[in-house]
């Protein structure tokens, strides 16, 4: 019975340790087309168009994002500052300032003011992946949870943005977000 119990945690074990490994990596989209660039993407004004979902699959919040960005050189280096301004459904109103950088060719950091540390961003092809830790209110309290972050660039207008949110490791559900170019 005891050896039993031991094979069913180590078998839960390594299924949690594969299902971790697995996913998509930003390298699965280098050929994709359109290519996306962050700083010609995220230029001027863009409308977003959004949804929390919770574990189970239902709607929690929807939302509109207003975003108005510009890119400029900074010691040899692009850095864009996005300035987004939601609207939630329930008539509530949030401001993020996003100041990016691309620290390499591909290779971006960002910052915001409820991002703790920096969110890390790699793109290929016509994807995106962001990793970063949110401060994130819920009725008053201030939860850090994480966030995979995944973009794809549709058509030179339209960017579709899926992501996870999870909190030691356990998912808690997924923001999907529709992004349109002016």
């Amino acid at each position: 019975m005891k050896t039993n119990i031991y094979k069913l945690a180590a078998l839960i074990f390594i299924s949690f340790l594969l299902s971790a490994c697995s996913g998509p990596k930003i390298s699965d989209y280098a050929k994709e087309k359109p290519t996306l660039e962050l700083s010609e993407y995220f230029s001027g004004t863009i409308d977003a168009y959004g949804i929390f979902t919770d574990r189970s699959g239902a709607v929690v919040k929807r939302f509109t994002v207003l975003i108005e960005a510009k890119w400029s050189i900074v010691d040899g280096k692009k850095v864009g500052v996005l300035d987004e301004s939601f609207e939630y459904s329930d008539g509530s109103k949030q401001k993020r300032i996003w100041k990016l950088t691309e620290v390499s060719p591909g290779r971006y950091i960002g910052k915001a003011d409820d991002v703790i540390g920096d969110a890390q961003g790699e793109s290929a092809g016509n994807a995106l992946n962001w990793a970063y830790t949110l401060a994130l209110p819920v009725d008053g309290t201030i939860y850090h949870v994480q966030f995979d972050d995944w973009m794809y660039l549709v058509t030179p207008k339209v960017m579709i943005n899926k992501a996870k949110m999870s909190k030691f490791g356990i998912y808690l559900g997924e923001v999907t977000l529709s992004f349109y170019k002016r």
